[in-house]
């Protein structure tokens, strides 16, 4: 019986410790959420910095994946489709992926995609580029907008570009050597997705 006395006793002392205690807290208060809300502003820019990181680095375990299944040319990974598919499509399915239509911007590029289409899609291939002349007719440009500053195309048999309003975008043919032809942009194509390495 006088333990359970010892334990009440006890126990009311602890409720009462602990009211006590709270009720000096409502006076500190004030003072504790200015501090507290700072640091729940800190708390928070530190969350949303981690979130970040953590989608860069999805990112980069992504990249990493496709450069494994297709091939790294310079700062780009590239990934080939033997899937036939007009212009639009083709693009549409790059994007989603997080890429793009592959654009080469410059003679070993050209060489090294020419290289890897040839191995990948076969030696009579002819693939997508990121690479229209959809907005102003003769001038190509890449899917951002941009100019093409580099360009490929074959001159010396059929001198191209020579589809005029017909013929918007641009293909790599294989067996040209990476020469590049305009192209009805509804013609169905295997196409290569780029992907640029931070």
């Amino acid at each position: 019986m006088e333990y359970r006395r010892a334990c009440v006793l006890l126990c009311l002392f602890c409720f009462a410790q602990v009211t006590f205690q709270q009720n000096g807290k409502k006076n500190k208060q004030n003072n504790k959420d200015v501090v507290s809300l700072k640091m729940y502003e800190e708390l928070k820019q530190k969350v949303q910095n981690i979130e970040l990181e953590v989608i860069h680095l999805k990112e980069q375990q992504a990249l990493q994946t496709i450069c494994l299944k297709g091939v790294q040319i310079y700062n780009k990974c590239f990934l080939a489709f033997n899937e036939l598919k007009a212009y639009h499509q083709a693009s549409d399915m790059c994007f989603a992926q997080g890429g793009t239509l592959s654009t080469p911007e410059t003679g070993d590029e050209n060489d090294s995609l020419y290289d890897y289409v040839r191995k990948s899609i076969g030696s009579s291939a002819e693939i997508w580029l990121g690479i229209n002349d959809m907005a102003t007719e003769g001038n190509w440009q890449d899917l951002n907008g941009s100019p093409v500053t580099f360009k490929h195309w074959e001159t010396e048999i059929t001198k191209q570009p020579d589809g005029g309003k017909q013929e918007n975008c641009a293909a790599m043919s294989v067996t040209a050597i990476g020469k590049w032809f305009d192209k009805n942009c509804k013609t169905e194509l295997p196409f290569v997705c780029q992907f640029s390495i931070v």
